[in-house]
């Protein structure tokens, strides 16, 4: 191969999960097919996906690695962020509770709970491998020890080092077992920022003594465990590196991660289109600086051209010798041996997807029945419908691309069934003014976790005084959090014993339909099917 077709195979571009351009959520990051059919026959050696379908997604997996070419050496890494299970990105297969939820569990049972992780690990593995994916990049190995995490949060799989290494270590276990490639992230550690590497650079003040102790923890165990990669962080660690963010910095990468923590697998940059990243360095410089630094995969470049580009002009000018890329492609080699070739149709993936459903399903039920929580009576005690028509008030972030809320969302049309009209408010929606709010008793359902873009864990005290508010006015019917813990925590204490609430780490419909149940809103003749 030449030079510049060895190089292609260390990046790793963005491309939607639809077959068609027109279906492209975000053009802005996702290559057009005529893009990706150039860049596939010079040799890219990486997609990773987002949006569509389960079946949709069999069938790209299979178009991209057609489209690439049948030999060895032109076999992808296929890889998607489905730290929640392949159903989190993909409609049709499992949608798991946050990795958060299995926290509290392991403090009371840390042999139950890891056994649930490493199910939850093989659900997601194994769904991934019929589908064509053969890295999931996950699991999350940050410790989420700060409740204001914008971007980490629910995603870490424990808020001490020790719970997050036994349960990220036991997805792995489950994960890998299913012939597809686990990745470690964030390296060393973004659990502790409080600002979101999507937006800025983060930085983390610590000693190297304290990073020690807690954030290397889950790594180190991870590690030990076999996984196949570690994505680094957009972060700034003044104690590893004082000029460079870690995703560019050779003293973290080589040194720490290589030399010191023994890593031999892959490392996989962070997307370089963060404005970590982007905002600071070109897309041809963040390239070759992650490269400089001991990455051997380059995620999602702002420009591959320039890359690709800065790469090769970095070879022919002797800035690093062959054999540091022949390093890194003897490792991505040896991570697709670990890997188990998906069935050759797509249509073979999915009838073997629907014979694994319903112990799957059985599996999302059992992990949202139990990090449910729940007081207080029934919302309708003692009535079968409002005596006065009430309001359904819910909060979610956004109302664009709000996939835990269709149509026929339990969330929308069980209360709907009691009598409550919905009412939502999102990012867009002026602040609430409980004035001019309809009148009648209010049932109060917030959707609130960390994400990336937001900037913030999505609590800030606004709605403890909605909360005190309400009560105060008599209104307050029942409460439902969903998704962040912290808010829960926040908000519960607030409440009478017995006023109905409850609390789920899910989003999805399912968790939904789970908690309201709790209150005694059952199901509504015209909802999708959502499990109780």
């Amino acid at each position: 191969m030449s030079l510049r077709r060895q190089l292609a195979q260390l990046l790793v571009l963005r491309a939607s999960g639809f077959a068609s351009d027109s279906q492209r959520r975000y053009p802005r990051w996702e290559a057009s097919n005529a893009e990706l059919r150039r860049w596939l026959a010079e040799g890219l050696g990486g997609v990773i996906l987002l949006g569509g379908s389960a079946a949709d997604l069999a069938l790209r997996c299979r178009q991209l690695q057609h489209w690439a070419g049948p030999s060895a050496e032109q076999r992808l890494l296929l890889c998607a962020d489905v730290e929640e299970g392949v159903g989190q990105r993909f409609e049709g297969a499992s949608w798991l509770v946050p990795p958060l939820a299995l926290d509290p569990l392991w403090r009371r049972d840390p042999e139950r709970a890891e056994a649930l992780a490493r199910a939850y690990g093989a659900c997601t593995g194994r769904e991934a491998q019929l589908l064509g994916l053969n890295w999931v990049l996950a699991p999350v190995c940050d410790v989420n020890n700060n409740p204001a995490n914008p971007v980490i949060n629910v995603r870490a799989w424990g808020e001490t080092a020790a719970a997050a290494a036994a349960l990220a270590t036991a997805f792995l276990e489950g994960l890998q077992q299913q012939g597809v490639l686990g990745c470690a992230k964030h390296f060393p550690g973004h659990g502790d920022s409080s600002g979101d590497s999507h937006l800025e650079l983060p930085l983390l003040p610590h000693s190297r003594e304290r990073l020690e102790a807690v954030e290397f923890v889950p790594f180190r165990a991870a590690i030990a465990a076999g996984v196949a990669s570690v994505m680094t962080a957009h972060l700034q660690l003044p104690a590893l590196d004082p000029q460079r963010p870690a995703t560019l910095s050779a003293a973290v990468l080589s040194q720490l991660l290589r030399q010191d923590l023994g890593f031999q697998g892959l490392v996989v940059t962070d997307a370089l289109v963060m404005e970590a990243i982007a905002g600071h360095y070109g897309a041809g410089e963040a390239a070759a600086l992650a490269f400089e630094a001991g990455a051997d995969l380059i995620l999602m470049p702002a420009d591959v051209a320039a890359a690709l580009d800065a790469l090769e002009q970095g070879f022919q000018q002797g800035r690093w010798p062959q054999e540091r890329l022949e390093q890194s492609l003897e490792r991505r080699q040896r991570a697709l041996r670990r890997c188990t070739p998906p069935p050759a149709e797509a249509a073979g993936a999915l009838e073997q997807l629907a014979q694994a459903e319903a112990p799957h399903r059985a599996l999302a039920q059992e992990l949202l029945e139990l990090s449910l929580q729940r007081q207080g009576r029934s919302v309708l005690q003692g009535r079968s419908v409002l005596q006065e028509s009430g309001v359904n008030l819910i909060r979610i972030d956004s109302s664009l691309g709000c996939g835990f809320l269709p149509l026929a969302a339990p969330a929308l049309l069980r209360p709907q069934a009691a009598g409550f009209q919905a009412l939502v408010l999102d990012d867009r929606s002026q602040p609430l003014n409980l004035e001019t709010l309809p009148p009648g008793p209010v049932l109060l359902q917030l959707f609130v976790r960390g994400n990336p873009f937001r900037g913030s864990a999505g609590a800030g005290g606004a709605w403890a005084s909605v909360v005190q508010s309400l009560l105060e006015a008599g209104r307050l019917a029942g409460l439902v959090v969903y998704g962040s813990p912290y808010l829960w925590a926040e908000l519960q204490p607030l409440l009478p014993q017995t006023l109905p609430a409850a609390y789920s780490p899910g989003q999805m419909p399912a968790a939904q339909a789970l908690a309201l149940q709790s209150l005694g809103l059952g199901s509504d003749p015209h909802e999708g099917g959502f499990t109780d």
